[in-house]
């Protein structure tokens, strides 16, 4: 697997907390520990907290907190740089052309988040298997050449539906296998930790470009059961979901989730399923779509939220050789 980088990095990219005045390399190991790796991490900190993680004072803190922030450029920019960095997005083909419009022409983006939910056995799965191998193909065949990260909360992973996907494109089953990592998190803080390992291994050198999350709410569901948690569960929910939103626009990486859902009962008319998650999964996610069981074995795919295109639906095919258009 190349290890090209996709762009030059940025000054800011290059500086490591260590270059930050009062931080030390015994104050970086502390804050390292703590999931604390880069400048963005330590310039939105607030003096109490660093004061506390690092056991320093909290003038010193507060330096560190300046100077991590003067060193980045964190105000506003104009419309056509911001423009500039929109053409740094990469796509990752979902195998359906269908899917890949519905999206806006191409497929799942880099620096997002997207998301499908729908009810068991409506596609999610077979489209996150799907995209597990095709981020691997050329850039030319609707892939960004890197590997892929699968966190499993459900043990859906399943390496024999990989390799069947992968034949069925031409492509070397073994290899395609070992390009995705995989990991079973087993609770809801081990899901969290799971993000602290990924953002290590792409500062190792592993050319990361989709993160896989099968399902996102599965264990914050089971954890926080009852009305009395939910606001615990939203509040963890959300910080992670904020984590998840920073390390896709950081490493220019794509993030695709699946989402459980449950009927609502203060709908009277019409479909009833609604995503688990509330609003705070419904505003962190870029795309989100409601994947369900459609005539003759399709499925149907709708686009419910998008910055920039309609809400639409289109139908595709699950079948030997992943997502496709046809059956």
């Amino acid at each position: 697997m190349p290890k090209e980088k996709e762009e030059i990095p940025t000054e800011e990219e290059e500086k490591k907390l260590t270059d930050v005045p009062g931080i030390g390399p015994g104050i970086a190991a502390k804050l390292e520990a703590a999931g604390v790796y880069d400048l963005m991490g330590l310039a939105v900190m607030s003096p109490p907290a660093l004061s506390e993680m690092a056991g320093v004072g909290e003038a010193v803190a507060r330096k560190a907190i300046q100077a991590a922030r003067s060193m980045m450029n964190l105000g506003f920019v104009s419309g056509d740089e911001f423009a500039k960095k929109r053409e740094n997005v990469q796509f990752i083909t979902t195998g359906a052309q269908s899917l890949n419009d519905l999206l806006g022409g191409k497929g799942v983006e880099t620096g997002s988040i997207t998301e499908a939910y729908g009810a068991f056995g409506s596609g999610k799965t077979q489209l996150a298997l799907t995209l597990a191998v095709n981020t691997q193909l050329p850039k030319d065949k609707g892939g960004v050449e890197g590997k892929t990260v699968y966190i499993d909360t459900e043990s859906t992973f399943r390496p024999e539906r990989i390799r069947q996907i992968a034949e069925a494109i031409g492509a070397n089953p073994e290899k395609v296998l070992k390009n995705i990592l995989v990991a079973r998190a087993f609770n809801s803080d081990h899901q969290i930790l799971l993000l602290d390992k990924i953002n290590e291994m792409i500062r190792d050198g592993e050319p990361i470009r989709l993160v896989i999350i099968d399902s996102l709410t599965a264990h914050f569901r089971a954890e926080f059961a009852g009305r009395g948690q939910l606001a615990d569960r939203q509040q963890k929910l959300n910080r992670y979901l904020h984590n998840l939103m920073k390390m896709a626009d950081q490493h220019n990486l794509a993030v695709f989730v699946t989402n459980q859902v449950m009927a609502n009962p203060a709908v009277m008319f019409g479909d009833p399923t609604t995503a688990i998650g509330g609003h705070i999964l419904g505003h962190a996610s870029t795309y989100r779509m409601y994947f369900r069981r459609g005539k003759a074995g399709s499925r149907v795919a709708k686009l419910i939220d998008s910055p920039n295109l309609p809400e639409n639906e289109c139908q595709f095919w699950l079948t030997e050789a992943g997502v496709r258009d046809e059956g």
